[in-house]
């Protein structure tokens, strides 16, 4: 097994208090930055991916129940 390469949100203006990724070929795991060794949340691509695209258009003024 590979060792897993974390990256944190280009969007995080100092690094910090944010979200990092790591991703496998079958899930995108999850962890927070301040925690490194805590809790990780794996999602399945697809499932991140819906996420993404929530965050996304949440960041551009649309609400969570909206449809694209």
């Amino acid at each position: 097994m590979q060792p897993l390469t974390w990256r944190k949100s280009t969007y995080s203006p100092d690094g910090s208090n944010c979200l990092e990724i790591a991703t496998t070929p079958a899930t995108i795991l999850v962890r927070d930055s301040k925690k490194p060794n805590g809790p990780r949340l794996a999602l399945r691509p697809a499932t991140w991916t819906r996420f993404a695209a929530h965050t996304a258009a949440d960041a551009h003024g649309r609400n969570w129940g909206s449809r694209p």
